[in-house]
């Protein structure tokens, strides 16, 4: 939803604003740009929203792209499809569904969607501070469901749909390892340090990983290290804050006046892939009195 920025007067999407600011209301809420000052750092303060969204409502995929995805983490299965309505028609694009078991997976969804929104906020202040002259994109997924006369078990399941991304690669993840190889992953070390400068030290994006293009980049699946851990399974919180930075030295894209923790520390062994921590909570005994043993085997 838009809304006019009190000081600039733009109209703007919610991701453009702090939560802090937009909770503030209409006629009061003041951009990022205006709260930080960025406005003349660059013409680029002008850009668009940095959202990558389906903008369909319908795709399709075939049954074998459901049986033999392309793709595949511990939890989840990755299938392209392709968009049948909207702007996007005729445009491929990425289901992603959990594995059998995955008993976090409606928690899941909730906290990546939340994570995307997060990220969003930062990828808008990123491109509005003028560091590149390209532009950093977020897809942002939807939560569909497959329809009722998919075959076996997909049918009625629930999935995040987002547009295809092309030449996928990996700049960092969430417990602390990075490539800057190249400039790009430069500049996603960079985004990881502002977002932590920009969040006054609560949060960092990271787990940074998508598509580079002529005049963008675009990310996808974005991980959000918060102190309190409020972002899922993902997010490794203090620790996980404190290994980034633990493995982090500015390059030419940092700023010099963004703000980093004293001292960091490693607390994981840094891996490409992501790492995810499940919260314990507490349990009864796998067998209760007057109960009886039974063979699940068939469930599986």
């Amino acid at each position: 939803m838009n809304r006019k920025c009190a000081a600039c007067d733009r109209n703007l999407p919610s991701s453009s604003y702090t939560t802090n600011q937009y909770s503030k209301g209409a006629g009061v809420s003041r951009c990022t740009s205006c709260v930080h000052g960025h406005h003349s750092d660059a013409p680029s303060s002008w850009r668009s929203d940095g959202g990558r969204f389906n903008n369909s409502n319908t795709g399709s995929i075939s049954n074998e792209a459901l049986e033999r995805p392309f793709a595949q983490g511990a939890f989840r299965w990755v299938a392209k499809g392709v968009y049948t309505s909207g702007p996007r028609r005729g445009q491929a694009c990425v289901v992603k569904w959990f594995k059998s078991g995955a008993v976090f997976s409606e928690d899941y969804f909730k906290f990546d969607i939340k994570a995307v929104d997060k990220a969003l906020e930062i990828v808008n202040a990123f491109n509005q501070l003028g560091v590149i002259n390209k532009v950093v994109k977020i897809n942002v997924p939807e939560v569909w469901c497959f329809e009722e006369e998919c075959p076996g078990e997909w049918a009625g399941q629930m999935h995040l749909c987002e547009p295809f991304i092309q030449h996928y690669q990996k700049f960092n993840s969430n417990t602390g390892w990075n490539d800057e190889s190249k400039t790009w992953g430069e500049v996603m070390q960079a985004l990881s340090h502002f977002s932590y400068h920009l969040s006054g030290g609560n949060f960092v994006l990271c787990d940074l990983q998508g598509g580079i293009y002529q005049h963008e980049i675009v990310l996808s699946d974005p991980v959000i290290l918060s102190r309190t851990r409020q972002y899922g399974v993902t997010d490794l919180g203090a620790e996980g804050i404190s290994s980034f930075f633990a493995r982090h030295d500015c390059n030419s894209f940092c700023r010099p006046h963004w703000t980093r923790p004293v001292n960091p520390m490693q607390h994981f062994r840094p891996v490409q892939g992501t790492t995810m921590i499940l919260r314990s909570v507490p349990t009864h005994h796998s067998r209760p009195n007057r109960t009886s043993f039974f063979d699940f085997e068939e469930y599986l």
